[in-house]
């Protein structure tokens, strides 16, 4: 099976539509705050438990796909997105509203995992890498467009508006895998079981690589310094500089502008360069990139030196998110969406538990320097250690 460009899209999108939940509402955050009449740290949180969501949803949606196919778990996991985000738009409390997030989380985590699994079925190896670089590509539409797009509805519309703007995307998505998801995952592959036990099961073969269970570490403690950006930077750039949220919509697509230059940049050295060196690559580049924003909010130096931390920052997951992914899944065909999760999962546990702990003194653009500082740092320090020695060419 050759992807042709349509199915590249197809599949950017479906990966993408999850992480859509956040990128299009991150802009009206401060009004939902005022809205509900709750902190920042509360506010924040529905963001966590969405986080939360998409990361148990993969446990969930990537061992069914392993086996019952690709498409069925995919169709059931967006269908379920449009319906949850109609429920949060219509939230009569703060409480239903974390509720309804969670499940939309849990939902749209099918959307992630097994487009991986599906890109695992087609390619292995520096070849996937390539692969998973052009879905990024595609992918990062979404949250170059969402915030833009959200900064200007939160103009017209309040949060619940966005809400069933998300239901309105989840039918639209849904229709088009109806209508051209094909199935990559033959019956003759499928595991013959399913549920906790399967997962348990591929869990053990898979934490006993060592590699697998490096990029499992390097995503989980990464995970929680992206998401430290995701849930901090709104208030940060909102409250802490003044901006506007039709600018931090602007700004927040320039970021993930800057992923899009990582990824491509990352996709043509593939050519000539291991997986497991531009992985190291774009470790060191976060490392640099978060320094950068936390010496300038400690050393009171603007906004622009921040800003231009956290684009460095952003540049570098275009190198490290495709990069795990390949990695990671290369070696598990058999069991690609176990694998999928597991990495998925790992990636979202840690940032919605530490992001609301450390904001409980308050969301300054320190407190989010520093926590993608350590993040950063503790991530490199692992890549080192695992992929120091790596081959220089695929």
């Amino acid at each position: 099976m050759r992807p042709s460009a349509g199915l590249i899209l197809l599949l950017g999108l479906l990966e993408a539509f999850g992480p859509l939940s956040m990128d299009l509402y991150m802009p009206a955050l401060p009004e939902l705050a005022r809205s509900l009449g709750i902190g920042d740290a509360l506010a924040q949180t529905t963001m966590s438990v969405c986080m939360l969501g998409l990361g148990l949803g993969q446990l969930i949606a990537g061992p069914m796909s392993d086996r019952f196919g690709r498409r069925l778990p995919l169709l059931i996991g967006v269908a379920a997105f449009a319906v949850f985000s109609a429920a949060c738009a219509v939230a009569p409390s703060v409480g239903w509203l974390l509720l309804f997030r969670a499940l939309q989380g849990v939902s749209g985590a099918a959307g992630m995992v097994v487009t991986l699994a599906i890109a695992r079925d087609i390619f292995a190896g520096a070849r996937l890498a390539r692969m998973l670089s052009w879905l990024a590509l595609v992918g990062a539409v979404a949250p170059v467009v969402a915030p833009i797009l959200g900064g200007q509805l939160s103009r017209f519309l309040d949060w619940r508006g966005i809400f069933w703007v998300l239901a309105g995307i989840g039918v639209l998505l849904l229709a088009s895998a109806l209508r051209w998801l094909p199935e990559s995952h033959p019956r003759e592959l499928r595991s013959t079981t399913s549920g906790p036990l399967a997962l348990l099961a591929d869990a053990r073969v898979l934490l006993a690589h060592p590699v697998y269970r490096a990029v499992l570490v390097i995503s989980a403690v990464s995970g929680a310094a992206f998401f430290a950006y995701l849930s901090m930077s709104s208030f940060v750039l909102q409250n802490g500089f003044g901006v506007t949220p039709a600018l931090f919509g602007i700004l927040f697509a320039a970021g993930s502008l800057c992923n899009v230059v990582g990824s491509q940049t990352n996709r043509v050295l593939l050519a000539s360069t291991s997986p497991e060196r531009l992985y190291l690559v774009g470790m060191v580049l976060a490392f640099l990139g978060s320094a950068v924003a936390a010496a300038s909010a400690l050393l009171d130096l603007g906004f622009a030196p921040f800003v231009a931390g956290l684009a460095l920052y952003l540049a570098s997951t275009g190198f490290t998110m495709p990069n795990a992914s390949a990695i990671g899944l290369t070696a598990h065909g058999d069991r690609a969406g176990s694998a999928a999760a597991l990495l998925g999962t790992s990636s979202l546990f840690l940032g919605p538990i530490l992001a609301p702990l450390v904001s409980l003194s308050g969301v300054t653009a320190a407190v989010l320097g520093l926590t993608m500082l350590v993040g950063s740092a503790l991530m490199l320090a692992v890549g080192l250690a695992a992929f120091g020695r790596a081959p220089r060419r695929p």
